[in-house]
């Protein structure tokens, strides 16, 4: 009676897992769709745009008529935003109306300098977010645990660019550390990505922080303390295990939000990645830049939900058998 009960909770789990992911393909569907109506919708004619993104400065009306059938231009609608999503699949989001190449050569060529601010600044935002909540957990209501609160406070309302403007001015030109304008390589990446990560860590900080004090006055912190288990050994074996899940679904939502919100670094640091590419083709209103832009920045913000979510029931019993219901 056991096994058969297991397997009817597993195969209600993969159901759950088939759900998520059509819930994910929808979502996904949903957004390519919004951003495809940028171009139907935007002023000026974007087959003499492409035209002249590819060195045609004065293309003629047959031209222009040529490659508008070539994009499928000619076409209703609809038919037009399934020849472009057919194409979005493949990752061809047609050339950039600023430089003339092909937009997913000019993603591709700033993705490796942008992934590894978002790699650091992730791991920074998590270890300063430990850091913060142990503190503070372990200190409950004495100094530490108020300097803890401050810093915290302080990172959520600090915007990232004012910070970074400040590590600029104080850190680079007045102490000659870093660089105005960032290589995009390992040496430089260190300011830019803690200007990203303050908001995140504090933000996360507290919320891990809440986790911990409420798994402290649970009943089996108590009784493990009442067995004669140290403060430290309750938080890491006990407390912290419990106070996880929440903080990596808020660390799974935090991914997509950090390349939404890396631009504006990337700005103030000069940084060769993709958030200063689109704001420079925002700027230019080189539309198919921005559409391939958040279509990436879609894709990572629904693929790390999901990632957060089936981990958290993999890791959670409790939290998977009610998924499975």
């Amino acid at each position: 009676m056991i096994e058969p009960e297991i397997n009817k909770k597993k195969q209600a789990f993969l159901r759950w897992i088939g759900a998520r992911l059509a819930q994910t393909l929808l979502t996904v569907l949903g957004a390519s769709l919004l951003i495809w109506a940028l171009l139907p919708l935007a002023p000026g004619d974007p087959a003499r745009r492409t035209l002249e993104a590819m060195g045609n400065d004065n293309p003629r009306p047959a031209e222009v008529e040529a490659m508008r059938a070539e994009l499928k231009l000619d076409q209703p609608l609809p038919g037009q935003y399934l020849t472009w999503l057919g194409r979005a699949v493949r990752g061809d989001f047609s050339v950039s109306w600023q430089s003339g190449n092909p937009v997913s050569e000019e993603i591709t060529k700033r993705l490796p300098a942008t992934a590894r601010l978002a790699v650091v600044t992730l791991l920074l935002s998590i270890g300063l977010a430990l850091a913060l909540a142990l503190l503070g957990a372990s200190f409950q209501g004495r100094w530490p645990d108020a300097v803890a609160r401050f810093l915290t406070q302080l990172g959520a309302s600090l915007p990232a660019f004012l910070l970074g403007l400040l590590l600029l001015q104080f850190v680079v030109i007045r102490f000659g550390v870093g660089r105005v304008v960032a290589s995009g390589s390992l040496a430089d990446v260190w300011l830019p990505a803690f200007c990203l990560s303050l908001d995140r860590a504090s933000e996360w900080a507290q919320l891990l922080r809440a986790g911990l004090l409420d798994a402290l006055n649970a009943r089996f912190t108590l009784t493990a303390a009442a067995r004669g288990a140290t403060r430290w050994r309750i938080l890491w074996r006990y407390a912290l295990p419990n106070a996880l899940l929440p903080f990596l679904t808020v660390i799974g939502v935090g991914i997509g939000r950090l390349l939404g919100g890396v631009a504006i670094v990337e700005v103030v640091f000069s940084w060769p990645g993709l958030g200063s590419f689109a704001v420079t083709a925002i700027t230019a209103r080189d539309l198919p830049v921005i559409q391939g832009y958040v279509i990436f920045c879609t894709l990572t913000y629904v693929l790390a939900s999901l990632l957060a979510d089936v981990a958290g029931a993999l890791l959670d019993p409790r939290l998977r058998e009610r998924e499975a219901e």
